[in-house]
């Protein structure tokens, strides 16, 4: 996904505001202050409400933009913001709880990408700390589901914004699809693509990264996944051994 484009990063803000998702990973982190990282922070919803609550916060993503957004918010002079892909990100400290969310483990596209995250978490993992993320459950219909979406109305400040969805492709793991922002006087778009791994692909690149899951989740209230009906993959994990 692109969203170095300032007014695009801004819109994404605006149409993707706090949710129960970042209620249960706000649970996740317990009642004392700890060291939390979120990588893919985007625009930082998560990371200011950790920061909120006095957790000591690390928020890392690779558009700047996306992260002149989160500057501007309530809290953010609490955070520690970092412009860096998840993959490459490197720092002396270690974090108690470490995050990845708004299904942004879908945008890694191949097992290295994965691995290099994963390598990532474990890397900068206290020895009694944890990671958690999520990914869309694969035996969904996306495409159906997605190609029948109407557009979504927002009401912003300045006026209405009008959200479209075009699947543009599919292959196997693989959706690909173009987001239409539409305002008043202009239409911007975004072109992504996703991959859909299954849960035992994704436990096995875990294992392979020297990490062992602890808790698999399908949905935001901590209820079990089940593999035809759950939308979510909820992973909990720590260091092996």
């Amino acid at each position: 996904m692109d969203y170095q484009h300032p007014q695009i990063a801004e819109i994404y803000d605006l149409v993707n505001p706090r949710a129960e998702d970042t209620d249960f990973y706000l649970s996740l982190a317990g009642p004392r202050p700890c060291d939390v990282l979120d990588l893919g922070c985007g625009t930082g919803t998560l990371c200011c409400a950790f920061a909120e609550r006095g957790y000591r916060v690390t928020g890392v993503d690779r558009a700047a933009a996306m992260l002149a957004v989160a500057r501007g918010k309530p809290h953010a002079e609490r955070v520690e913001w970092v412009e860096s892909s998840a993959e490459s990100y490197k720092s002396e400290r270690r974090f108690d709880l470490i995050v990845m969310t708004g299904h942004s483990f879908q945008i890694l596209l191949t097992d290295a990408d994965a691995l290099a995250v994963f390598g990532t978490m474990r890397g900068h993992l206290k020895e009694r700390g944890r990671i958690a993320f999520e990914t869309r459950n694969p035996r969904r219909d996306w495409v159906g589901e997605w190609a029948t979406r109407p557009p979504l109305v927002h009401r912003l400040p300045g006026g209405q914004l009008l959200e479209t969805l075009e699947i543009t492709g599919e292959d196997g793991e693989f959706i690909s699809f173009e987001t239409s922002y539409r305002l008043r006087h202009v239409t911007l778009t975004t072109n992504s693509t996703l991959r859909f791994p299954s849960p035992k692909h994704v436990e096995a690149l875990i294992a392979r990264s020297g990490l062992v899951v602890r808790d698999v989740f399908g949905d935001w209230h901590a209820g079990p996944f089940d593999t035809a009906h759950s939308r979510e993959i909820i992973f909990i994990a720590e260091i092996a051994g």
